[in-house]
């Protein structure tokens, strides 16, 4: 049945009602979401900056293993699959080191250069 074709009776009208309902909280979420990320990679430009300056790697495997098992914690307690957050952090940080390794390239002697999504 098409919600959208037509006159609705009244229990097509209530069920598009809360559909409506229902979506605008998961945009709500969504840009909530996009703007905790961007939030997230202000912090991380800086921590990439410091490891340049420090002639740190761009990686901390360690630090990495602590936050997937944090995270997959947090989603077992929130009853989110623990597999999709670990691989939602998966990609988040490896956006961060191709950042922290960009703004270490230039750093180097010689280089003029700016790391991408910089904000």
């Amino acid at each position: 049945m098409e919600l959208t074709d037509g006159p609705l009776d009244a229990e097509s009208r209530e069920l598009l009602d809360e559909l409506i309902e229902i979506r605008e909280s998961i945009d709500n979420i969504d840009a909530a979401l996009v703007h905790l990320l961007a939030e997230r990679f202000k912090f991380t430009q800086k921590v990439g900056r410091l490891k340049a300056a420090g002639g740190l790697p761009a990686s901390d495997p360690e630090r990495e293993r602590v936050q997937i098992a944090r995270l997959r914690g947090l989603a077992e307690d929130s009853h989110l699959d623990p597999a999709f957050a670990e691989k939602f952090l998966n990609f988040i940080v490896a956006e961060v080191i191709h950042h922290h390794e960009a703004i270490a390239n230039s750093s180097a002697p010689g280089a003029h250069t700016t790391p991408s999504h910089e904000s």
